[in-house]
């Protein structure tokens, strides 16, 4: 009690900063694994949080179903990368430990325990949307509880449609146990030879090109707003005599692999990254099983045949009592059932550039002052006009450009595919390193060569994860450099469901820091001396530090002093070690990290001065935002980076201040109503748990997601 009454003390304003309290002695080595969160658990405790909200009967029930699925892709990335590390760790006699002490083996334990605990809960969070659609008019039957006349059609979309894409496989001596592959959803047959008795084992993958949810026809009576679904591998199991004739089939079991997809660049491939990656890409298909999942009335004899050729040991055997890989519940946000989902919302274009009246005159308007974008609640087109007014103003010679996650149909390569043709000299940095997308980056890669577009793939140990955009324009005075800056990717779609923050400006300083940024990508150059810009890994990490420091000796000369980062993870122990400092030094500290934390707040003596809260929402919170109050003249960047090694000492990422006043004060009251959340907040305790944060008897709900759509709304 004593540590929640320690965090819930902390103010949650920027404007009140409390007077500077006596420096204290911490009782607690700052190496000492104890002060610190693991950060896998901590990371499952993120995804347990997604669970939550799918279990919020509070929210909208197709948005439950989202949220359901998101946390099963969610977990099928976490055993791809994170569990699949620790398990080469554990193979590899690995003895380092994290700075929480905790050895690989015992952490793949850890999550083990808490993996099963919560796909039960998943299952019954499953079984209680399905029961609540039903009753709101969407169903999802198993195929025996069809009426007859459903069963027929769907029969016929499956000899249609189904039928000619199915390859069962057998298994025997003269066919060898078949490929399974990552993430795939497969059933395990027994067949039964009628004239011998003989039984013999094939395997069956439901194909993931076709819907996982089968639409059935509606009844007579039904209403538009009624919808039917069956599983796409229920209906394959009901017609398997179909895939096996003259033959029986016995029984049947679904099971679902997930592989490890944490490769890493040999060595010997390192003469060309771009080969070298599409090497990787296809290994991850042969990578070794870290998860197998099986429906739980497998009988042993077909389970330990799988376990034996997937080569899997039991305590990677997972068992479920419903649908496997729930991520196919995503498909049921497309029905047209409003009633049932969010209310929409339109991202808003800013005033200053609602007016435009041809899309060159956005470099007029960045003149006159810098812009901020706050994604989604506005929109991402000022962002692609400003791409499609460099690519055809005849004033602007050149675009250089970065590309992490542009996703496919991307306006903004289809931008810089139209400098090309408006003779503009184009160069880009597609990040072909960026996990899970490195194939759509690949083919954007190659598009972009084949029109003259001057392509870098970055750096073979470092990922550049920066979000920055160049636009250099002849104009009467001379050369002016337009800049645009962001926390988030240049993904139209993503601009959407993401709190990204965005940045305009042409202020010489942060021209000059984007030049000489693009020649260190795009040539050899280890500049440290940026004037505006804080860059990973070259000064990032000293000046932040310096930063924090500042703030320190702010509180140690009996001034206010304060530090608000929002981000989505904490990790690093350096930084975690200096933010414990600051708070032994009286200064207030509030964190909302959404993610990962690595930091235990609320602990006297040590940590009381600091408050974690995650916010999980409608929309995923991915700005960075990092409040220095210095002395009441506040210091704030915004940025790519999170407080990770990854980000720190392994990637390219840029901070950069914001200096204009309006928008300092623009960033400060979202970081006001950020705190003030308290429907979508938890909030981060000293064991590493999380409890949901409600409003007073006293205090109304604080929506901050509805508020920043309201705010959007009424400029």
């Amino acid at each position: 009690m004593e540590e929640t009454l320690a965090v819930q003390l902390v103010p949650a304003t920027i404007t009140t900063v409390e007077a500077h309290v006596e420096p204290k002695i911490s009782a607690y080595d700052l190496h000492d694994p104890a002060v610190y969160i693991n950060r896998e658990l901590s990371l499952l405790e993120f995804n347990q949080r997604v669970l939550a909200e799918a279990q919020d009967e509070s929210n909208p029930l197709l948005e439950r179903a989202k949220f359901l699925a998101i946390y099963s892709s969610n977990m099928d990335e976490f055993f791809m990368v994170r569990v699949a590390g620790l398990m080469q760790q554990v193979a590899a006699a690995v003895t380092d430990v994290p700075a929480d002490g905790i050895p690989p083996r015992e952490q793949l334990a850890a999550i083990r325990k808490k993996v099963r605990a919560n796909l039960k809960v998943a299952h019954r969070c499953y079984r209680n949307i399905r029961s609540k659609l039903a009753e709101a008019g969407v169903y999802i039957h198993s195929y025996t509880k069809l009426v007859k006349s459903q069963q027929q059609g769907i029969d016929e979309y499956f000899k249609n449609e189904i039928f000619p894409v199915l390859t069962p496989l057998a298994f025997d001596p003269g066919r060898p146990f078949p490929h399974i592959s990552s993430l795939s959803l497969n059933l395990a047959v027994l067949v039964r030879n009628p004239e011998t008795g003989a039984e013999y084992f094939a395997r069956i993958k439901v194909p993931n090109t076709l819907p996982r949810l089968v639409p059935v026809k509606r009844l007579r009576g039904d209403s538009p707003r009624t919808h039917h679904f069956v599983w796409l591998e229920d209906l394959i199991a009901h017609n398997l005599a179909d895939l096996f004739p003259g033959h029986e089939a016995v029984e049947h079991h679904q099971f679902r692999i997930t592989r490890n997809a944490d490769m890493e660049i040999e060595g010997n491939e390192a003469d060309d990254l771009l080969e070298a990656i599409e090497a990787t890409v296809r290994r991850r298909r042969f990578g070794f099983v870290v998860r197998f999942t099986v429906a739980a009335d497998m009988p042993k004899h077909i389970r330990e045949l799988l376990a034996k050729n997937l080569n899997v040991g039991p305590e990677d055997i997972y068992e479920s009592k419903g649908p496997l890989g729930l991520s196919g519940l995503m498909s049921l946000t497309k029905i047209d059932r409003p009633d049932l989902k969010d209310p929409p919302y339109t991202p808003i274009i800013p005033p200053r550039l609602r007016q435009l009246e041809n899309r060159s005159e956005i470099f007029d308007v960045i003149r006159e002052g810098d812009i901020l974008l706050h994604h989604p609640y506005d929109s991402f087109v000022p962002v692609i006009d400003f791409l499609r007014a460099a690519a055809r103003d005849p004033k602007v010679v050149a675009i250089k450009q970065t590309l992490y996650r542009a996703g496919s149909n991307s306006p903004v390569v289809d931008a810089l595919l139209e400098a090309t043709e408006y003779g503009k000299q184009v160069s880009a940095l597609v990040e072909l390193k960026a996990r899970f997308d490195e194939e759509s980056n690949i083919g954007w890669a190659k598009t972009l060569e084949r029109v003259g577009v001057h392509v870098v793939y970055g750096f073979m140990s470092l990922k550049t994860h920066t979000k920055i955009c160049l636009v250099i324009r002849r104009e009467s005075g001379g050369i002016r450099r337009y800049v645009h800056l962001s926390t988030g990717n240049y993904n139209a779609v993503t601009a959407n469901v993401y709190t990204d923050l965005g940045f305009f400006t042409c202020k010489p300083e942060f021209g000059a820091d984007a030049s000489d940024l693009f020649n260190a990508l795009t040539g050899y150059s280890n500049k440290e001396d940026y004037q505006k810009f804080l860059v990973a890994p070259f000064n990032l990490r000293k000046r932040f530090a310096a930063l924090i420091d500042r703030e320190i000796k702010w509180a140690n000369k009996g001034a206010p002093a304060r530090l608000i980062f929002k981000m989505n993870s904490l990790i690093d122990p350096p930084f975690i070690r200096q933010l414990y400092r600051a708070s032994l030094a009286g200064v207030k500290i509030d964190l909302l990290a959404r993610g990962i934390c690595g930091l235990r707040p609320g602990i006297p003596h040590l940590s009381e001065n600091i408050r974690v809260t995650s916010i999980v929402g409608r929309f995923l919170e991915h700005s960075r935002i990092y409040y220095f109050h210095n002395g009441g003249n506040p210091d704030i960047y915004l940025g790519s980076a999170d407080l990770m090694p990854r980000n720190l000492d392994r990637r390219i990422e840029t901070l950069f201040p914001i200096e204009d006043p309006t928008l300092k004060q623009e960033l400060i009251d979202i970081l006001d109503i950020s705190l003030a959340d308290n429907v979508n907040a938890r909030l981060l305790q000293a064991d590493g748990s999380y409890v949901q944060l409600f409003p007073d008897k006293h205090e109304k709900a604080r929506d901050s997601q509805i508020e920043f759509m309201t705010r959007a709304k009424s400029r």
